[in-house]
């Protein structure tokens, strides 16, 4: 008997949290290289890094509630089997970043609200400027940075949660 109740009691607890998790969706980030050059995009704490040729496009799925989150490109990479390292941007020689880069790099920063809240997010060239960006979200303003000043887009801006975002490099 107990291990019937103890099991209904499980069943319920995962019943209610996979109900709860409905409400917090993912947000899709896709990052397009708009420039005449090749771009290693970043993120982290999802996503790593790849390589963006011109004209190419590279989707993330970040789920809801990741705080601290950043984008940025990394320039004049030079990777043999996944370790190499970056001109800007570089972190620590890795393709897929663990760490965040080394300035200058241009930063899309963001910070994911749970289901229906404020999701928050910002252009920065606090460390150094490296490439042109843009960055926004579906229900949100455009932040647009294509040199070293960029003194709008440093300032906190919001957005509905469960948005999706786009980051265009040389916009």
């Amino acid at each position: 008997m107990a291990s019937s109740a103890t099991s209904s009691a499980v069943l319920l607890v995962v019943l209610v949290a996979t109900l709860a998790a409905g409400g917090a969706n993912a947000a899709i980030f896709t990052i397009t290289n708009s420039c005449p050059f090749t771009v290693w995009p970043a993120a982290t704490p999802v996503g790593g890094g790849v390589q963006l040729n011109p004209g190419e496009t590279w989707t993330i799925d970040v789920p809801a509630g990741t705080s601290s989150g950043r984008v940025w490109g990394r320039t004049c990479c030079n990777f043999n089997g996944g370790s190499g390292s970056c001109a800007t941007g570089d972190c620590a020689g890795a393709l897929s970043c663990t760490l965040s880069g080394q300035k200058p790099l241009t930063l899309a920063e963001f910070t994911l609200g749970l289901g229906g809240s404020q999701d928050f997010y910002d252009l920065s060239v606090i460390d150094g400027f490296n490439v042109g960006m843009s960055f926004s979200c579906s229900s949100g303003e455009t932040l647009t940075c294509r040199d070293s000043s960029c003194p709008d887009n440093t300032k906190l801006h919001h957005c509905n949660g469960n948005s999706n975002y786009q980051v265009v490099f040389c916009p």
